[in-house]
């Protein structure tokens, strides 16, 4: 230390630091160390001064710096050998042993050892803390939990690595043990949740059935070993969905064998709650338990007013990522690229952006450019009106052109595809007359009507709005627009960037084996294969049962869903529509035969809760805001890319009160529409595979290694369902 600064210390006195004192103009305090704790100040201090000097050593001629390290720490034990005593010298080079197992079956990691502490903060330098408590479960002997409250989202993200852990032998003994401490605290804790933890063989639960006396906030994962390199986490994430997946929260690890005193009064804690009165045995078969936890949530969570209203989609100010995208554009025009491709995953705002974008050409020009908005379906024209008229402050901008209306000018039109070329609009208005063209969903204009209007159409500025520029043919619809020089659009915020950003809900997709065989449909003939997909599934009632049982087995309560599922056909989702009705799901029907009334109707009651899930074909694949949606149900594998990320998009926006949004499909449908693969699955029985949130550009990564790792990577894990 070159300097005393007035202050605190905690420093071993030596002879360097006694000269320092003497110079000082300042009074110094001393305290006597007690001779429990002399060993440990010493073994600090000279631990200090050995990686001191060890820093300063450098490679030789002969030897790299490592093992002259290693030398130089055996020559120095050696020198310290005193009978009985003996030193334990160091292999070089130096390796560090990780586990002891059978051969050929190396266990999962922890990415951190089990030797350092680690602070855990979501953030894209620290490994994911759901993965690290995976890799801890699997190799532990015991653990126990203790947290405020437990959800389904939470368990079943850990339940197969439960299940395993805890599965008997022959003499009931099984890998581990658990312990599980909760409350009922705000009535969060789901009964369903406690129901699957407690059922588990060699698992105990405990619960403070009194939230109002209870104010448990500890967060606690405590994993022991055999070995003696048990580890513990300590933090603000509860055992839910929303904090072991990306939530922003703290949580420490620190272990056994390097702080062996925080590890033990961790452990002496946990048990002298574990041995309070208040924390009672909770046992689902037993339906006095049942009913006393039932009534203590419900009490619980009444003392909480539910929030009342509907969230506020937009601003009428861009957030601070839309003003970059925006930013982008004025770049692109001011280098004369005017025909620019906005690249953005549902849920972001595209049509925000698109109006916000045309609300500064406006302002700049001192007026309200001809406008033309362009898109395949009349419900997306009618959002993108809304949003255009909240954005400009002006509730009468804007006509339609649909096959239903007729406008009354056209100077600013949102029209559909098919009503610009019935009419031959362009023919008689000119390619020029309007300044500011925007194509909503514009992946569709490789398509023969759509493709000679993007070809012909001559405004000044032409923006083109997607979130899946990719199409399963293989066109490239970047060739209708100005591309940055690298041969990239003008503007993007891809699903993993908006994901990274917490722009959306993060999502886990369940691929649940259903038992069929599709190795015979034409895939890549895309009406034989809709027909023939139609025909194996439509009246297929064991794969249906096999779909329910696997949504019951991932949820609390089916009825508390608000679910979208996506089918083949009409006559597939018809069917589905009657097999989730019969189970007690309440289900409603949606297609584009469906009449406009009970369109607008659907939607609606599946945010009231008046019904569950909304089965359809296609319909809600893309313009639509159902940003309640926490359920969806992908009924047919399909290969197309687009498909598969616009469905998976209707459940990504945030809305208050949704952790994350469940997705459950076919392994095969993962597989074949994200170029994810992998090598058949090694256990007996149906198997189900698990991903979470996290995409790169070209294939759903298993690595965090990859480029678009960001430190929140997929891992495909097993299980038997």
């Amino acid at each position: 230390m070159d300097e005393l600064y007035q202050g605190l210390y905690d420093l071993l006195a030596t002879d360097d630091l006694q000269q320092q004192v003497d110079k000082s103009l300042l009074e110094a305090t001393f305290e006597k160390i007690s001779e429990a704790n002399l060993p440990e100040r010493l073994a600090m201090a000279l631990a200090e001064q050995l990686v001191q000097s060890l820093n300063g050593i450098k490679a030789t001629e002969t030897r790299k710096k490592a093992e002259e390290q290693v030398a130089w720490v055996n020559q120095l034990l050696a020198s310290l050998k005193q009978p009985p005593i003996l030193a334990n010298t160091i292999s070089s080079p130096p390796r560090a042993l990780r586990a002891v197992h059978p051969r050929g079956l190396k266990p999962e990691l922890p990415a951190i050892g089990l030797a350092q502490p680690w602070l855990f903060t979501a953030g894209k330098d620290s490994p994911a803390l759901l993965h690290e408590l995976q890799a801890e479960l699997n190799s532990c002997n015991h653990v126990d939990i203790l947290v405020s409250f437990i959800t389904v989202s939470g368990v079943r993200k850990l339940l197969d690595r439960l299940k395993a852990i805890t599965a008997t032998d022959g003499q009931g003994r099984s890998q581990a043990s658990v312990r599980v401490l909760t409350t009922t605290y705000t009535g969060a804790t789901d009964q369903k949740a406690l129901n699957q933890l407690a059922e588990l063989p060699n698992c105990e639960v405990r619960v403070s059935l009194d939230g109002r006396r209870t104010r448990l906030h500890a967060k606690a994962w405590l994993f022991e070993r055999d070995t003696g390199f048990g580890s513990a986490y300590v933090g603000s994430a509860n055992f839910s969905g929303a904090a072991l997946m990306g939530g922003l929260e703290w949580t420490v690890k620190f272990t056994q064998h390097g702080q062996p005193d925080l590890f033990s009064r961790a452990k002496a804690h946990f048990e002298t709650l574990w041995l309070d009165n208040e924390f009672q045995p909770y046992d689902p078969n037993n339906s006095d338990h049942q009913a006393a936890l039932r009534s203590a949530l419900k009490r619980e969570s009444t003392q909480y007013d539910a929030p009342i209203g509907l969230p506020t989609f937009f601003d009428l100010v861009p957030k601070p990522f839309q003003t970059d995208i925006l930013e982008q554009l004025d770049n692109e025009r001011a280098h004369d690229r005017t025909r620019n491709l906005l690249v953005a995953a549902t849920g972001t705002g595209k049509t925000v952006m698109a109006a916000f974008d045309y609300r500064r050409i406006a302002r700049q020009q001192g007026g309200q450019p001809r406008l033309l908005f362009v898109a395949h379906r009349e419900e997306i024209l009618k959002q993108a009106r809304h949003t255009y008229r909240q954005v400009l402050h002006d509730p009468n901008f804007g006509d339609l052109l649909t096959g239903h209306h007729d406008p009354e000018q056209h100077n600013h039109l949102f029209a559909t595809i098919q009503s610009l070329q019935s009419q031959e609009l362009l023919a008689q208005l000119g390619a020029g007359y309007w300044q500011v063209v925007v194509i909503d969903e514009c992946h569709h204009i490789e398509a023969k009507g759509f493709e000679k209007f993007v070809t012909t159409v001559e405004p000044a500025v032409l923006l083109g709005l997607t979130a899946t520029p990719e199409r399963h043919d293989g066109k490239n619809i970047l060739r209708h627009f100005h591309n940055r020089p690298d041969g990239t659009p003008a503007a993007q915020l891809r699903l993993w960037h908006a994901l990274d950003l917490q722009l959306l809900a993060p999502f886990e997709y369940y691929g649940c084996d259903d038992g069929e065989d599709y190795r015979k449909i034409n895939w890549g003939q895309p009406q034989l294969e809709q027909q023939q997909l139609s025909n194996l599934l439509t009246g297929n009632q064991m794969r249906a049962r096999t779909i329910i049982n696997n949504w019951r087995n991932l949820v609390a309560d089916t009825r508390q869903c608000k679910a979208l599922a996506f089918c083949v056909s009409v006559e597939h989702a018809a069917f589905m529509t009657e097999q989730f009705n019969q189970a007690g799901i309440a289900a409603r029907m949606v297609t584009g035969k469906t009449n406009q009334d009970d369109r607008n109707a659907a939607p609606r009651q599946l945010q009231n809760g008046e019904i569950n899930v909304i089965v359809t074909v296609d319909l809600y694949n893309e313009g639509i805001d159902l940003p309640f949606v926490d359920t969806l149900l992908l009924l047919r594998p399909t290969q197309s890319a687009t498909v598969f990320q616009q469905q998976i998009g209707r459940g990504l926006r945030l809305y208050e009160g949704k952790e994350s949004c469940l997705v459950q499909g076919g392994s095969e449908q993962f597989t074949r529409s994200s170029g994810f693969s992998e090598g058949p699955c090694r256990e007996a029985g149906s198997c189900r595979k698990v991903w979470t949130f996290q995409m790169s550009p070209t294939k759903w990564q298993g690595s965090s290694e990859s480029p678009e790792g960001r430190g929140q990577n997929v891992l495909p894990r097993r299980c038997t369902s």
